[in-house]
């Protein structure tokens, strides 16, 4: 589903669809329709991590990750691309595991070892405003993090996901118990992510508050919120349009295994 809110259909990086070169070059008609690429591509360029092809330096590379103890998420430039595929293969290595987002099934030699249909929703009338009990989260704070997000799951976070923009928290007699915060940064946007409630303390509104103070942030800097949950998190998804979120798509997030025995053909 379209929305007309915030940034249009161009950016100010490349719209190529098959042969640009470099982490500039935004394949999709919309970023968000490649949200990882075109957050490595920018506002996150020095998380990537990324495979020099033969010849050339990994500027070239049209395959791009974060580190493994930030996030998952790999991500291609143009999944229609055999070259995208290609650079992802020098990046991961022979039979290694890449988390996608929004892609359609791999090309031949590549397994699919899972997948999650998922919805992605954009801001389109979100009241955002500050939180008053709510409190900035930090690196010194990431164990207490890593305990709540095992206890409720609201998807991957690992040890240094806090870097990648601003997390909030809301404690309870000292102890975490409501967290948000930003994760993927495409040109115009921030998503909003780890938004979670301890169960003893859900019902009260919390979740709520938080993606809306994380929103204040958001758009004070000129972006727009959108936000990922699974397509099975229906009450999530309930509560995120009735406060102001449309659903924008529907993406997958796959996970690929490599071929195990192409990588000399890379030459």
């Amino acid at each position: 589903m379209s929305t007309n809110a915030g940034p249009g259909t161009s950016t100010s990086s490349s719209t190529s669809t098959g042969t640009g070169t470099g982490l500039g070059a935004v394949v999709s008609a919309h970023v968000l329709d490649n949200p990882a690429w075109a957050s490595l591509s920018g506002a996150h360029a020095a998380f990537a991590e990324r495979a020099a092809r033969p010849g050339a330096g990994p500027a070239s590379s049209r395959a791009a990750r974060y580190p493994p103890d930030v996030s998952p998420f790999a991500a291609l430039a143009d999944p229609a691309d055999p070259d995208s595929w290609a650079d992802l293969h020098r990046l991961v290595g022979d039979g290694q595991i890449a988390a996608l987002g929004g892609v359609p099934a791999p090309p031949e030699g590549w397994e699919t070892v899972g997948s999650v249909p998922g919805v992605q929703l954009v801001d389109t009338a979100l009241r955002a405003e500050p939180a008053p009990e709510a409190v900035r989260l930090g690196p010194r704070d990431v164990p207490e993090i890593l305990g709540l997000i095992e206890l409720t799951k609201p998807g991957p976070f690992l040890p240094r996901t806090v870097e990648l923009g601003t997390y909030l928290g809301i404690r309870h007699q000292g102890r975490l118990i409501a967290m948000a915060g930003e994760r993927l940064r495409p040109p115009g946007w921030t998503e909003i992510s780890a938004v979670c409630t301890h169960p003893d303390h859900q019902g009260r509104g919390l979740a709520t508050q938080l993606v809306r103070a994380v929103a204040a942030g958001i758009r004070e800097r000129g972006d727009v919120p959108f936000l990922h949950t699974a397509a099975s998190n229906t009450k999530a998804i309930r509560l995120y349009e009735s406060i102001g979120f449309t659903l924008r798509r529907r993406p997958s997030f796959t996970a690929v295994r490599a071929p195990g025995n192409t990588a000399a053909n890379f030459s």
